[in-house]
């Protein structure tokens, strides 16, 4: 039976939670499956990472225009025969400029509650074709392999808002290599999600919406690109290859005001295409610094850039958007998130 497989980065995916800050804290570096199976255990690859992280400038749309977010996180990769596992976990932990319930946030100020916290968990999965059908055919040029991808993100937190996430993804993903052991994949997707927002009930509806009776969001299913790279700065005199660069990006299509049934919310609810990426993120192989080829990657300190457009779907264009601009029009800056962020990992 013919196996390859590589590791795949934090599914950009991936999909985030109409109040998640983050989605995946740390990255699995790349590896290559053997080319047989016979004799080997059942996980090829198992990889499982701690990782702590800061966010320096994170926002929260309607509440904070930047708030600094600490990131707990476990991660666990794995190849098997027929494809990959890809599992996250964060805790996150805003200042007090992102405040818990019952606190109500207002957008530029710091208060006196504690700062929300939130759970984030995500998982993908692929199967890829060439270990179905065993065979090569499509490993093409620098495509190494097509696979069908299926995932689900849930997350919750104790903002006043009460976000209670679930999605679910599915689709293909096309695999290619880049030079100096790297790689590049983008995966078109299905996406579904409902969610909760308590500011969509009944109490806080203008005149002529019904609202939603429980804050429940039944979103319509819509589109998704997700895509990620990895690649060693192999390039570099070998006195200082201990450098990689990485990143992802996550596209995701309108998908309506949440409403439902004959329940109605304000059109400024409607939803714009996300975009929520990490562009690049630079990692210094400390491991291998300090102990050897024998222990890549056991220990990585890495530092990112983080860009998130329309937050949750929110639209950050529209003056009218409650959420993302003042009562003078004036946009608060919160639906929008540009910032530093940075971290260390540890395998185990």
């Amino acid at each position: 039976m013919f196996v390859s497989c590589k590791s795949i980065a934090v599914a950009a995916g991936l999909a985030f939670a109409t109040a998640s800050s983050a989605l995946a804290a740390d990255e699995v570096q790349p590896t290559k499956a053997p080319k047989s199976v016979p004799d080997l255990p059942f996980f090829i690859v198992n990889d499982n990472r701690l990782t702590y992280a800061y966010q320096f400038t994170a926002t929260a749309p309607g509440a904070a225009d930047r708030t600094a977010k600490q990131v707990f996180a476990f991660t666990h990769f794995d190849v098997w025969a027929y494809g990959t596992n890809f599992i996250n976990l964060d805790l996150l932990k805003s200042d007090n400029r992102d405040p818990a319930s019952p606190c109500l946030p207002t957008v530029g100020a710091a208060n006196n509650c504690a700062g929300a916290t939130e759970f984030y968990g995500l998982f993908r999965s692929t199967f890829g074709w060439n270990q179905i059908f065993n065979t090569r055919a499509f490993s093409v040029g620098p495509l190494s392999n097509i696979s069908f991808i299926v995932g689900a993100d849930g997350e919750t937190e104790n903002q006043f808002l009460a976000p209670n996430k679930k999605d679910v993804v599915a689709g293909l993903q096309f695999a290619f290599d880049l030079p100096y052991k790297g790689y590049f994949n983008v995966s078109p997707l299905y996406y579904q999600e409902w969610n909760h927002n308590a500011f969509l009930t009944p109490g806080f509806m203008p005149a002529g919406f019904t609202g939603l009776p429980d804050g429940n969001t039944h979103f319509h299913p819509t589109w998704a690109v997700e895509m990620n790279y990895y690649m060693d700065l192999g390039f570099l005199p070998e006195s200082l290859q201990y450098f990689a660069v990485s990143g992802r990006a996550g596209f995701y299509g309108p998908k309506g005001d949440g409403a439902y049934g004959s329940f109605t919310v304000p059109a400024t609810n409607n939803t714009k295409i996300e975009i929520n990426s990490e562009p690049i993120r630079l990692t210094f192989d400390a491991g291998k610094l300090f102990w050897g080829p024998k222990y890549t990657h056991f220990v990585d300190i890495w530092v990112a850039y983080r860009y998130w457009e329309n937050k949750f779907g929110l639209d950050d264009s529209n003056p009218a958007n409650g959420v993302c601009f003042f009562a003078n029009g004036v946009n608060n800056k919160s639906c929008t998130e540009k910032s530093l962020y940075s971290g260390i990992s540890v395998k185990f």
